[in-house]
């Protein structure tokens, strides 16, 4: 019974900074329009969100088992309560800034601590790649009720208006909720505790050790390409959706979330594919499926007028069709992460989580300022034709990436994610 409190605490907590981290796209649309800010600074938020996620993990992922997984989570939840407090309060793009520089810190606490939970919870790679995919399923359940929370907020006859800012009332509550189901749940966190970890130094060394590794570095890569090219439609698709597509602001954001959906259908679904197609063949159906749905959609999207009283049966197709690339993205990030982390020792299990944080939070940030500086400058088509690029690399992680489980005997790995969905 406590096992399953955890675990629900987990999932809970998952999808809490689910809504928080993806309102970026959502915040930057209500910026421009409330805060008066240009796109460039607008995109700015994705910095603040990710450059403190990096930083965090590098410098307490390692050790974070000495402070208590349960412990970091509700330091987090407190730090968010604070800053979502402060927004209607103190209404201002600095404040926007703020809040998002402690969801960034906040979460970096939180993923480390997830993650290394779920191998505290589990016992062997089926149950730990069945967990893990339910619980990043979960999390893109959170995003999808994101955009319909914040939309619901948004004064539709008057976008401006700052009564957007009260969604954040009921986040705090939310988080001080989950902090009272965490206070009263249990975790034996022994196992996750090492003789290297016992100090900074050992912690920063073991990252360290880790991050030389052929399979560690070749993974890495592929998480980075894959958040870049996740934020750059996950954060720009509702401005995508006002400016290219013409659709009112509240629209725009309820069409964005059909991106959530389409990916956490696509994860839920993949795990049933995973029992009779390799993970390496599906990823790449998936990355080659994501770059014909960009070459077949976005022409679509050209051309599009706006249109008094448009709505959900008269909206372009491609409002659509963009988001099905969801379905594609689905299965690549909680596929490669299981893969890597099952088969680490489970006191590594934190190290490693914070070196996915970091190259995760990077790509995002990347992946995000270019769109942003391509979107300025040119538009928004051109800006999603970009993601191609590292959609073509990604395909050359993914090659090196799998003959390095190979050589390291990892192959074994396989049946666990296949099971996921079990």
């Amino acid at each position: 019974m406590n096992r399953f409190r955890m675990i629900v605490a987990l999932a809970l907590i998952y999808m809490v900074f689910a809504i928080l981290l993806n309102s970026v796209g959502t915040v930057i649309l209500q910026s421009i329009y409330t805060f008066g800010v240009g796109k460039p600074q607008a995109s700015l938020l994705e910095l603040f969100k990710d450059l403190p996620i990096a930083i965090t993990s590098f410098l307490v992922a390692s050790f974070l088992p000495l402070l208590g997984y349960r412990r970091a989570m509700m330091i987090a939840l407190g730090i968010v309560t604070v800053a979502c407090s402060l927004m209607p309060l103190f209404p201002g793009f600095h404040t926007t800034e703020l809040l998002f520089t402690c969801i960034g810190i906040s979460f970096a606490l939180v993923k480390v601590a997830v993650y290394s939970s779920i191998g505290l919870l589990t016992s062997d790679k089926a149950e730990h790649g069945r967990l893990t995919n339910t619980i990043e399923g979960l999390f893109m359940v959170g995003v999808l009720v994101a955009g319909w929370l914040f939309s619901a907020f948004v004064d539709r006859r008057a976008p401006g208006n700052h009564a957007w800012l009260n969604v954040y009332w009921l986040l705090a509550v939310v988080c001080v909720l989950v902090i009272v189901l965490i206070t009263g749940s249990r975790m034996d966190e022994s196992a996750a505790r090492s003789d290297e970890g016992t100090s900074v130094r050992g912690s920063l060394l073991e990252m360290l050790h880790l991050f030389v590794r052929p399979l560690v570095y070749v993974f890495l890569a592929s998480a980075f390409l894959y958040v870049l090219i996740e934020q750059s439609f996950g954060t720009w698709l509702p401005t995508f959706n006002n400016e290219v597509l013409k659709l009112p602001n509240a629209m725009s954001i309820q069409l964005a979330s059909i991106l959530a959906a389409t990916t956490a259908i696509g994860r839920i679904a993949a795990g049933q594919v995973l029992r009779r197609v390799p993970w390496y063949t599906l990823l790449n159906l998936c990355v080659l499926g994501m770059g014909v749905l960009v070459l077949v959609v976005l022409p679509l999207a050209r051309g599009v007028a706006a249109r008094p009283g448009v709505g959900w049966f008269s909206a372009p197709v491609a409002a659509y069709l963009i988001p099905l690339i969801g379905l594609l993205m689905a299965p690549i990030y909680p596929v490669i992460n299981s893969v890597v982390l099952s088969s680490l020792p489970k006191p590594s299990h934190a190290a490693m989580t914070g070196l996915i944080v970091i190259f995760s939070a990077l790509g995002g940030t990347l992946g995000s300022r270019i769109t942003a500086i391509v979107f300025s400058r040119f538009n928004g088509i051109d800006a999603f034709y970009f993601s191609l690029v590292p959609m073509v690399l990604l395909l050359v992680t993914l090659f090196f990436f799998k003959r390095e489980t190979n050589r390291h005997g990892m192959a074994a790995s396989t049946p666990a994610i296949r099971l996921a969905a079990k």
